[in-house]
C-alpha cells in the first residue's frame, strides 16, 4: 500500500484539524497515512513517502509556525535533492494581513520547487476571512485533487 505523509505546520491547531479531516479521504483512496505534527527533514528524505501533503498555516508576518521552523531550517541548510518528491499543499492564512497572506505556504512551495520537488495540481489557499472552518475548503479540494491527479490506488 502506498504511503502518504501529511506534514503539519500549525500554531493553534487549524492545520492539524485539516490534516485529521482529510486523512480518511486518502485512506479510502488506498493510502497508508501518517500525520506528522513535528515534521523532520528525514520524514521526506529518509523514509521516502509515495506522496506528501503539506498543511501549513501562516503566523505573524508570513512566518512559519513554531513546530515547522526546524523542518524548514533543515531544508534550507541541507538543500537535499527532492526530485523524487511529489506533493500537494494546503496553505492557511488570513487575507487581512495583505501581502503576507498564506506567506508560509507560498515560501514552502517555492523552496520545495527550488529543490526539485514536483507539486501536483494547484496549491490550495484557505482564507480565514472567507472560510471559518478550513476543512470546509480542504475536503472538496482533496477530493478533486485525488481525482484530477489520478491518485486513487484502490478502495
Amino acid at each position: 500500500m502506498p504511503r502518504l505523509s501529511i506534514l503539519v505546520g500549525t500554531m493553534y491547531g487549524g492545520a492539524l484539524d485539516v490534516a485529521e479531516q482529510v486523512k480518511p479521504l486518502f485512506e479510502q483512496a488506498g493510502y497508508d497515512v501518517d500525520v506528522l505534527e513535528q515534521p523532520a527533514l528525514a520524514d521526506i528524505t529518509d523514509s521516502s513517502p509515495d506522496l506528501v501533503l503539506f498543511c501549513v498555516s501562516t503566523t505573524g508576518s508570513g512566518d512559519f509556525p513554531g513546530n515547522f521552523v526546524p523542518f524548514v531550517r533543515d531544508l534550507q541548510a541541507q538543500s537535499p535533492s527532492l526530485s523524487t518528491l511529489t506533493y500537494g499543499l494546503i496553505a492557511l492564512g488570513d487575507s487581512s494581513y495583505g501581502e503576507t497572506f498564506c506567506g508560509a505556504g507560498r515560501q514552502l512551495d517555492e523552496l520545495l520547487a527550488d529543490l526539485g520537488a514536483v507539486r501536483l495540481g494547484e496549491r490550495l489557499e484557505v482564507d480565514a476571512m472567507e472560510t471559518f472552518m478550513a476543512d470546509d475548503a480542504a475536503i472538496p479540494w482533496v477530493e478533486s485533487w485525488l481525482e484530477s491527479e489520478q491518485l486513487a490506488v484502490g478502495s
